[in-house]
């Protein structure tokens, strides 16, 4: 199977979170009392657990997913409330999928899955655990994957955007800032003239409650749970709703919940400097086979000669004038991994000198690139789910989740854009300028702060693009029960499975046992091992995405 992984606080008291763990029978609970801003008084906590009741009974109707899917690869559609706080008020659909044990006397539970986003199609993720995981682990569990609310088949949202609307990552110039302040606006006012009933519900915390109903419809007390990127955060923050219900939880890749979500967008710009530093003095190593320049500074004067070239006059990549903002946007995820970036930089030299160059090396850096989802996954997705499905629902989630962390005032980000393209010239103008969380509506909840002893079992790679080593650290801190596996030299964005011993072994002990390392765990990367990782570091395309060549960036 080819498959894509995106390629994603403090204590406050639940004030709508769900209660704490019924008993074992179907049941999930109720947010507490708490009517936010420009909202109905919500219910009181006996009524809302009384409605949240009549969901937990549902019972899924399982079956083949697609006709040319495996007939053990099921699925089923739920109902979930859109308002936890409202839960007797509209529903929407929430699609589910498993591979049920192949040993039922030998199974332990669920293993719930998601690849990462915010955005990203989950239905899928069953097939490759079941592809993935070894005998071991995989007599245990009921592999269950999900679309979250908003994507997919789960009452897929939309904004109407354009494809050029949907094109986020921009960098700072003095003379586009206006039109990139008034697209952020428009995206703003799209999303809240078409479903801005819908989108505040479209939040991490919500999709946590989600998973907590389907654990009661499954009549499970607990999950264990393998999230990826974006869902890490998910895992984390399910932990911390629901301490009592999470069983064997695996993070890999990890988002750091106290920059959710601006200051994660912002670590893509911080971590991409030290791998640019590393990418120089790799590749002066091996000044004989480049010729980018025998030391880290000629390398580094290479580069960014060429993207003042691309800024006077742009040049032809495969037929396509190539700015250097582009250039610089490129190189970012490139930089993580020295070879690709080393053999991208030798063909745009060539390239920028009028030479014959291989179209195939220097479209690394301006297009991105890489294997796509399973051949079958979302393909039935493409007449029903909208085309801005994925870019919708990601800044649903980006905004909403904590409103606060983005500034009202437009200047604020004209300041942090020209400072951060002096402090991280490679990417800090694109990753700290506008974006429509500047005009979003002020989030429904209070961010979630994560701070629990829940077990769990952090795994990251060192050279990861989309969330760099510190982020991951974060998170191990935050859990304080957590162990973490690291990489060292570990290149790209999704560490299980890389065929990496060390690393897989541990993951698959812990699943299988439920035992967690007695420390932190130091892995070594090997050649082998950082090829398989790479493949997995798509940030650029979701699963199953109907229009994957224009979707952004996502964790």
């Amino acid at each position: 199977m080819r498959r894509r992984r995106l390629a994603p606080l403090v204590a406050v008291s639940l004030t709508a979170a769900l209660a704490p763990a019924l008993a074992a029978s179907p049941a999930t609970a109720a947010p507490a009392a708490a009517p936010s801003a420009g909202t109905p008084s919500a219910v009181s906590p006996p009524a809302a657990k009384s409605a949240l009741d009549r969901y937990a009974k549902q019972k899924p109707d399982w079956k083949r997913c697609e006709a040319d899917s495996p007939a053990a690869y099921q699925c089923a559609t739920v109902k979930v409330p859109l308002d936890y706080r409202k839960p007797g008020g509209k529903r929407i659909d929430l699609a589910i999928s498993r591979i049920r044990t192949a040993e039922p006397g030998k199974r332990r539970g669920i293993l719930l899955s998601n690849p990462g986003g915010p955005g990203g199609e989950g239905l899928w993720m069953p097939m490759m655990m079941k592809e993935e995981l070894p005998a071991s682990v995989l007599k245990s569990y009921d592999l269950v994957g999900f679309d979250p609310r908003g994507v997919g088949r789960s009452s897929p949202v939309s904004c109407n955007l354009t494809p050029e609307q949907e094109n986020w990552l921009r960098p700072y110039r003095a003379e586009t800032y206006a039109k990139d302040v008034a697209w952020a606006r428009t995206v703003a006012d799209k999303c809240r003239k078409k479903m801005g009933d819908r989108l505040p519900h479209i939040t991490t915390r919500n999709t946590a409650r989600d998973l907590d109903l389907v654990r009661a419809i499954l009549g499970e007390k607990k999950i264990s749970y393998f999230g990826y990127s974006y869902g890490t955060y998910l895992g984390a923050v399910y932990a911390q709703l629901f301490p009592s219900r999470a069983d064997r939880f695996v993070l890999d890749s990890a988002v750091d919940p106290q920059r959710a979500w601006r200051g994660m967008i912002q670590w893509w710009a911080e971590g991409a400097e030290p791998a640019f530093d590393r990418w120089t003095e790799w590749a002066a190593a091996r000044s004989k086979t480049y010729g980018l320049g025998d030391t880290p500074k000629k390398v580094d004067r290479t580069f960014w000669n060429l993207v003042a070239q691309a800024d006077e006059d742009p040049i032809e990549v495969d037929g396509q004038p190539t700015t250097g903002d582009e250039i610089r946007d490129g190189m970012r995820a490139l930089a993580f991994t020295p070879k690709y970036a080393s053999e991208a930089v030798v063909e745009l030299k060539k390239a920028a000198a009028g030479k014959p160059a291989s179209a195939k090396k220097p479209a690394r850096i301006t297009e991105g690139g890489g294997t796509g989802a399973p051949e079958w996954a979302g393909k039935a997705l493409a007449a029903e789910t909208p085309a801005d499905n994925g870019t919708a629902s990601f800044w649903a989630v980006v905004c909403g989740d904590n409103s606060a962390a983005w500034s009202r005032d437009p200047e604020t980000y004209r300041r942090d854009a020209i400072e951060d393209k002096g402090r991280y010239p490679l990417y800090g103008d694109f990753a700290s300028s506008i974006k429509p969380c500047a005009f979003w509506w002020k989030s429904a909840e209070p961010v979630t702060v994560v701070k629990n002893k829940v077990g769990s079992l952090v795994v990251q790679n060192e050279w990861d693009s989309q969330t760099p080593l510190p982020s991951g650290q974060a998170l191990h801190a935050q859990l304080k029960g957590s162990k973490m596996v690291t990489v060292l030299g570990g290149e790209g964005h999704g560490v299980y499975p890389s065929g990496n011993a060390c690393a897989d072994g541990a993951v698959n002990r812990y699943l299988a046992t439920g035992k967690l390392p007695a420390k932190d765990v130091t892995c070594r990367a090997t050649a082998e091992s950082n090829a398989r990782a790479r493949q997995n570091q798509k940030p650029d395309v979701l699963p199953g995405s109907p229009v994957p060549e224009r979707a952004p960036n996502r964790f």
